[in-house]
């Protein structure tokens, strides 16, 4: 039974999978290595979480403490493969032989993460999205020699959360949603270089056509609903025509160069007067688009 969760890495992702959890009820620490950030992170924290939650999350920079008698630990540290098993390391050493290892990463696949580690067994992975307290996805990846018990908790801890787990029946790299989204970015850099259109009307393309319809419907589904019949004549057409580039796409490379980022920098495909507000405004979309999928659901469930 999983009642306490530490989260390691007050980064984006580890401050919303704490707040995700504390919102849920369960008992959180967050791991904070460095002293001089542990104001700004609460500060974060507390613009997330309810007014009646905001003591709700407990920030640690000494590993042992935020560890301690936790069942569950999320590792959300930077993808970078030392510093994670500098972190795996130092975990066996502290935590209880039943506690579950959980790692967010999106980049490296879990028998390299779990090697020569004594809680390997225990170890998935469990990818959250950002924002992580509410895009409603879970990838979840365990190994041939990860208990089921272990695979049945965490899927039910997800599914408390008001997520939606899905359990990969092997380890790839980007998993399910990554790939997806990957092969439509190619397919969009190939359009905007070759000229067939500009950004704007290749994201107006995504966004009130293709995206609305992918809220509620993933691609077998939309397959079904127009019929098998006619898709098999349009990926028979399509895709003999389609990008199969693997290289970085030209117009990522071009703006990197410039330090062209994106959001980050002001600058990317687009430019941001106000980078703050452009996030915020997304949010806020998500967390309406959430909000009505929830209900379509729970009136669903009630017929």
């Amino acid at each position: 039974m999983i009642k306490k969760i530490a989260v390691l890495g007050a980064g984006t992702m580890g401050i919303g999978i704490a707040h995700l959890f504390a919102n849920h009820g369960f008992a959180v620490s967050l791991y904070e290595p460095y002293k001089a950030s542990l104001p700004s992170t609460r500060e974060k924290l507390l613009s997330q979480e309810r007014a009646d939650e905001q003591s709700a999350v407990l920030l640690f920079s000494e590993l042992e403490k935020a560890v301690t008698d936790a069942d569950l630990i999320v590792e959300a540290v930077p993808e970078q493969l030392t510093i994670k098993r500098d972190v795996y390391g130092r975990l066996a050493r502290l935590i209880k032989e039943q506690t579950i290892v959980a790692s967010n990463t999106s980049t490296f696949a879990l028998e390299t993460l779990a090697e020569g580690q004594p809680f390997a067994c225990r170890m998935v992975i469990t990818h959250f999205f950002n924002p992580a307290h509410l895009i409603p996805l879970v990838e979840i990846v365990g190994l041939p020699s990860t208990s089921p018990a272990v695979m049945e908790e965490i899927v039910e801890l997800m599914r408390a959360c008001g997520k939606a787990p899905v359990v990969l029946n092997k380890d790839i790299p980007g998993f399910i949603a990554n790939r997806l989204q990957a092969a439509l970015m190619r397919e969009a850099c190939y359009l905007l270089e070759n000229g067939v259109a500009d950004t704007e009307q290749i994201d107006t393309a995504v966004k009130e056509g293709l995206g609305l319809r992918w809220a509620f419907k993933g691609p077998f589904e939309i397959a079904d609903l127009g019929g098998l019949d006619i898709w098999s004549k349009v990926t028979g057409h399509l895709f003999p025509k389609l990008s199969v580039s693997t290289d970085e796409p030209e117009s990522i490379l071009t703006r990197k160069a410039e330090d062209h980022l994106g959001i980050k920098s002001g600058k990317g495909y687009y430019s941001y007067e106000d980078p703050i507000g452009t996030a915020e405004e997304l949010q806020s979309n998500l967390q309406k688009l959430v909000s009505l999928k929830m209900k379509k659901n729970t009136e669903g469930s009630s017929q």
